[in-house]
């Protein structure tokens, strides 16, 4: 495939992705034969026609996931390490298609695009490793009259949902655990980015995956579909990233049967940049920080607060980085900016800059949608933006760098802190005693603390506020799908 030309290459990969179901170890079609598109955001042109889950394909796929539970639960930790072990190899060895086949439904650069498939890999690796670790404890009561037990059980059946902006990794990241518990999915991908869900899906059969331990519905009616699943009495879980209206929705849904649910949901990070910031280093994190992904990503930095005496510097040098970023479409050399996921992306981008410019902001670069096919914005950097501008409450998904100034370390936390949400924190500074305040006062899940990149395998992912509920990677995350068991037993001595 490698010495294939481009369009071909692409041709060639997409045809190899399944256009069904995959329900009960079986590809099959959705019922009545519905189906939806999945379009190229660099070009608008539709790539794969796929099924489209009804209410009843939801169905059997919980049956088969509920079906499986018992024989997957009591299979060896050991088992189930070997297959998520095979699977990341698997991935690895394949890591240039699944690359392509994210730049082609998503339109990231093909260089994220790797960088994707390696964190994303690193789940199936963490959590092979972490899985055959579940351990209890045993000991006496206080009393001495007894002797208690504490045991670890998967929790069992599990929805997923995972969002469009990280296809492999959203997926990794519930599935390896899930599975590394001994608990059996269903997992719904986004309508907009499904291919390389099924893709996974397909390989995670040739690692082993038993019929029913994973089944993938997709589907353009989510809401109808997914509610009675998560109503379902046999389900056990429910693992949800998303935006926080539709999270507080599910949560609503989960109530009914008291799931234990995770959720990774909005975000509105701050960059704070103080005045004795290495300013090199807090350039080069701003960028990764912001325009990873094309700025489409929960941990993606919203509000960059500089200290006013840093903040014309600070706001030069990322305007000279951001001016020589290439946009286009995420399979040509050199593109740093592919597209946004669709028009509305483009268009709440374009409302929220012009607001802050309105409001007295000055836009420095960018500023509007680039012409021709596609869904793209350029990249952009507006500065002194105006305490009240919708570009510092609202989540931007998108290119646009935003500075407000600040004049003290309390006012700059409690600008950072001014929030519904908190996902994730940036912050520079080369004192270590302001470095421990902000651990202390940052009302963050999650803190980078002169770095701009904070996600691994090896670390708990998640917020606090309205940015969500429970972690996902570490240790935390596996904890996630089992649940304490506590057995008391008679003192062995008495009576001997």
């Amino acid at each position: 495939m490698s010495q294939q030309s481009g369009s071909t290459r692409e041709r060639a990969l997409l045809d190899q992705v399944p256009d069904g179901l995959y329900i009960g170890g079986e590809w099959r079609p959705a019922e009545g034969g519905a189906t939806l598109v999945v379009r190229d955001p660099a070009t608008g042109e539709v790539i794969k026609e796929i099924a489209s889950a009804s209410v009843a394909d939801g169905k059997a796929a919980l049956d088969a996931a509920c079906e499986s539970f018992e024989d997957w639960s009591h299979t060896s930790a050991r088992s189930r390490s070997v297959i998520l072990r095979k699977a990341f190899d698997l991935l690895t060895e394949r890591a240039e298609d699944f690359a392509l086949l994210m730049t082609l439904e998503m339109g990231k650069p093909l260089a994220e695009a790797r960088g994707e498939v390696t964190y994303g890999a690193e789940f199936l690796r963490w959590f092979s490793e972490e899985g055959v670790r579940v351990q209890g404890r045993y000991g006496a009561n206080p009393e001495g009259t007894g002797r208690m037990i504490v045991t670890q059980h998967p929790v069992g059946p599990c929805f997923l949902i995972t969002p469009w902006n990280f296809p492999l990794a959203m997926a990794t990241r519930k599935i390896a655990p899930a599975l590394a518990a001994g608990c059996t999915v269903v997992i719904k991908p986004a309508e907009l980015t499904p291919l390389t869900t099924l893709a996974f899906a397909q390989l995670l059969e040739e690692a082993g995956v038993p019929a029913g331990v994973v089944n993938v519905i997709t589907t353009s009616t989510s809401g109808a579909v997914s509610e009675p699943i998560i109503r379902d009495p046999r389900l056990r879980k429910l693992s949800f990233t998303g935006s926080t209206p539709v999270g507080r929705v599910l949560l609503q849904q989960a109530s009914e049967g008291v799931l234990r649910t995770s959720m990774e949901l909005g975000g509105n990070a701050p960059f704070l940049v103080f005045e004795d910031a290495d300013l090199d280093k807090a350039v080069d994190g701003a960028l990764m920080a912001k325009f990873r992904n094309i700025g489409q990503a929960c941990t993606a930095a919203n509000r960059f607060i500089v200290h006013r005496s840093v903040a014309d510097e600070f706001a030069a040098r990322v305007t000279e980085r951001v001016q020589s970023m290439r946009v286009g479409r995420g399979t040509e050399d050199g593109v740093t900016i592919g597209p946004l996921i669709d028009d509305r992306a483009v268009d709440k981008a374009a409302r929220l800059v012009q607001d802050a410019v309105d409001r007295g902001a000055t836009l420095r670069t960018g500023g509007e949608a680039v012409e021709g096919p596609g869904t793209f914005y350029a990249p952009t950097v507006v500065s002194d933006v105006a305490e009240g501008s919708e570009i510092l409450t609202e989540e931007i998904f998108g290119p646009v760098l935003a500075i407000a100034p600040f004049d003290t370390e309390d006012e700059g936390i409690a600008m950072a802190n001014r929030t519904e949400y908190g996902l994730v924190a940036y912050a520079f500074t080369e004192s270590l005693s302001r470095g421990q305040r902000l651990i202390e006062r940052l009302e963050t899940g999650m803190l980078g603390l002169n770095v701009g990149v904070v996600s691994n395998a090896a670390a708990p992912f998640g917020g606090v506020k309205q940015s969500g509920l429970g972690r996902e990677g570490s240790v935390e995350g596996l904890a996630e799908y089992l649940e304490t068991r506590y057995t008391l037993t008679e003192n062995p001595f008495a009576g001997a």
